[in-house]
């Protein structure tokens, strides 16, 4: 039986691995927990505690009966927050450090700035800082429109993440117009991360596909106890193209901010 717990009503899928510190894993906006099945061994056998889930609606978490309506809805991105401060009160997690791939750093950069005195550090890697053109008019122009027309092996990645149907709604749904964050034209992160209190590092890649690397440099320096590592050639998911580097980072960046962010078993 899969693990689950029941926030907001719906049943989310969840695992936690190892001992020590706590350190959550928030996947990015097309993928699951899953994403994290080659970074996650290694922040363990660090002597970190691990928290993996699949938000509301992806992967193996139930996304309710009007899961393409709430994705679209303006206060989707609040949920992701509240959905996981739940999560870690229901696990008896108090103090917590935060990796987010993509869109999942926007969500620990929100919930950074909601809950200061819980969270230790924040990883964003691959997040966009703010959008030149609107979100919709981006992911128009960046992604197939239609789920028929990906790539035939991310395809399968989507199914085998969310399953045939729901992936293809989730995905449509993203690439037209950009779910909840398209709803308001353009993105920008800038007036939340300046006011990130905990340290964070900026992971970002020399030549993704989605970002220019001038995103990065741009949310580190709103940042006011920010560090910005660049990987070179490499493209947007990191965690795919040097996976033992992503990890050895995290790891190296937590242990650099004293005894009290490192965990119990070095």
């Amino acid at each position: 039986m899969m693990p689950t717990l029941k926030i907001n009503g719906l049943d989310t899928y969840y695992e936690l691995h190892g001992e020590g510190q706590t350190v959550v894993l928030l996947h990015n906006g097309f993928s699951c927990g899953m994403m994290w099945d080659e970074i996650r061994p290694m922040l363990v056998a660090a002597g970190f505690r691990v928290l993996v889930y699949d938000r509301c609606g992806y992967g193996r978490s139930d996304g309710g009966a009007d899961f393409a309506g709430d994705y679209v809805d303006a206060g989707f991105r609040e949920k992701s927050v509240s959905a996981m401060a739940e999560l870690v009160d229901r696990l008896g997690i108090d103090r917590f450090h935060i990796v987010g791939q993509c869109e999942g750093g926007v969500v620990g950069a929100d919930c950074a700035v909601r809950y200061p005195g819980r969270v230790m550090t924040l990883v964003a890697a691959s997040t966009m800082c703010h959008s030149i053109i609107p979100i919709e008019a981006f992911n128009r122009r960046k992604l197939p429109a239609a789920f028929d027309d990906l790539d035939p092996e991310l395809k399968k990645k989507y199914i085998h993440w969310h399953g045939r149907d729901r992936g293809r709604i989730f995905y449509e749904i993203c690439a037209q117009g950009g779910g909840c964050y398209g709803e308001k034209g353009f993105f920008d992160l800038r007036p939340v991360i300046s006011q990130v209190a905990c340290p964070t590092l900026v992971m970002y890649p020399d030549r993704g596909y989605f970002f220019d690397v001038e995103q990065g440099v741009a949310f580190y320096r709103h940042l006011t106890r920010g560090e910005l590592l660049v990987f070179p050639k490499c493209g947007h998911n990191i965690f795919e193209h040097y996976p033992q580097m992503y990890a050895r980072q995290v790891i190296d960046f937590i242990r650099r901010q004293g005894p009290h962010s490192m965990p119990a078993a070095l």
